[in-house]
């Protein structure tokens, strides 16, 4: 996999899983090159230690005038401007049952997506998803509704925080680019393998 301090031009970065830092990777990137953001960045209240919440870690998205989509949690405030708050309904009666997501940039209208939770290979295996071992993976069909509804064919998708790539997954399955990184190695090369399974399967459905 490539690391992020060893790309000389944003450019190299659009289809790659990247490991490396966040906040870096958002510097490199100018406002215009990017037509949506859509991310689910490490939250407070959650696993501090593991998933290396900062205070200021999205501030870098400030600098995009694009539409942005950023899941959140249902229990401490969202630290930035936006637009629409909306509910990941995760159809589950235990634990936290929904996290927000967080427009900016764009709509007022507030909408209500719902998914089951992706905690375990056997939920997966319900909604015909695949569980990579992520503690806060999203469902891969709530992840292509959202690029579905908020960015056309050949657009770049943004995800600074990519996780086990569900972003870069989706992104690329409906002809979208996309420009991401992860600070774990472990999940860059999930992301790694979870590309490699796409590219060699044939394009059955163009949506």
């Amino acid at each position: 996999m490539k690391q992020l301090r060893d790309i000389k031009n944003w450019q190299e970065m659009i289809n790659e899983p990247i490991c490396g830092d966040a906040i870096e990777l958002m510097k490199k990137l100018p406002d215009k090159s990017v037509d949506l953001v859509l991310t689910d960045p490490p939250y407070p209240d959650y696993h501090q230690e593991i998933y290396k919440y900062k205070k200021g870690l999205l501030n870098g998205l400030k600098r995009f005038s694009c539409k942005q989509f950023i899941f959140w949690s249902s229990k401490v405030d969202f630290p930035l401007s936006y637009t629409a708050i909306h509910i990941w309904d995760k159809k589950v009666g235990v634990g936290s049952w929904y996290e927000r997501i967080f427009e900016r940039n764009g709509a007022i209208e507030y909408k209500v997506y719902r998914y089951y939770l992706i905690n375990s290979s056997v939920a997966a295996n319900y909604t015909h998803d695949n569980f990579w071992g992520h503690s806060s993976q999203k469902p891969i069909q709530l992840i292509e509704k959202l690029i579905l509804e908020n960015s056309n064919k050949g657009d770049l998708i943004l995800d600074p925080f990519m996780g086990s790539f569900t972003t870069a997954i989706a992104a690329e399955s409906l002809e979208r680019r996309w420009i991401g990184c992860d600070i774990s190695e472990k999940y860059c090369q999930i992301g790694e393998e979870r590309l490699k399974i796409l590219r060699s399967q044939p394009k059955l459905f163009t949506p």
